[in-house]
């Protein structure tokens, strides 16, 4: 095994609510080993431990998410991030940890350009997330600017595809990286 090979891997995922990034977080770790870090999850064990909600529980959890990210990468594990990451700070601290902890990053930008085919996901997704509001339609349509404006090299995906076709395409991203 080279040196190369031995990095860790910081897989993160970004896109708006409700276009598939959990189905392919899921899918990625069901072809490798990984530890999976989904922000949203977070977020909502923070609210239903009484964290009130006008709290910058979003922050939080995305504070926390990279301290589980940290732990994982120290030990030599592979991690997949999955989280909006609309932000230029919340892109930034993933650049940071996998600076810090010398893992390979690479981002993923899982898109849904059919806006009728990504507003009838988001409306009828149902998750396990007690505490945990889904956003709205025009909630998400607001997100949506801060995406056109990313300029950092990443993977662009079409969520259209088969999920099994996206993970496929990351996984070979990461491979070809670790070349």
């Amino acid at each position: 095994m080279t040196a190369e090979t031995a990095r860790p891997s910081l897989l993160v995922l970004a896109g708006l609510p409700g276009v598939g990034k959990s189905a392919v977080a899921e899918s990625i770790a069901a072809s490798m080993p990984c530890t999976i870090v989904s922000v949203d999850p977070l977020e909502a064990a923070m609210r239903r431990a009484g964290v009130p909600r006008d709290a910058p529980t979003g922050l939080a959890a995305y504070v926390v998410a990279e301290a589980v990210a940290e732990a994982q990468l120290r030990l030599g594990g592979a991690v997949v991030v999955d989280a909006v990451n609309d932000h230029p700070a919340a892109r930034k601290q993933w650049y940071d940890l996998a600076a810090r902890t010398g893992a390979r990053l690479l981002f993923a930008e899982v898109r849904l350009d059919d806006r009728d085919l990504h507003r009838q996901r988001l409306e009828s997704r149902v998750r396990d997330l007690d505490g945990f509001p889904e956003p709205t339609w025009a909630e998400v349509e607001s997100r949506r600017p801060a995406f056109d404006e990313w300029r950092d090299e990443r993977v662009r995906l079409d969520a259209a595809l088969p999920v099994g076709q996206l993970s496929s395409r990351i996984l070979t991203e990461l491979s070809a990286s670790a070349s």
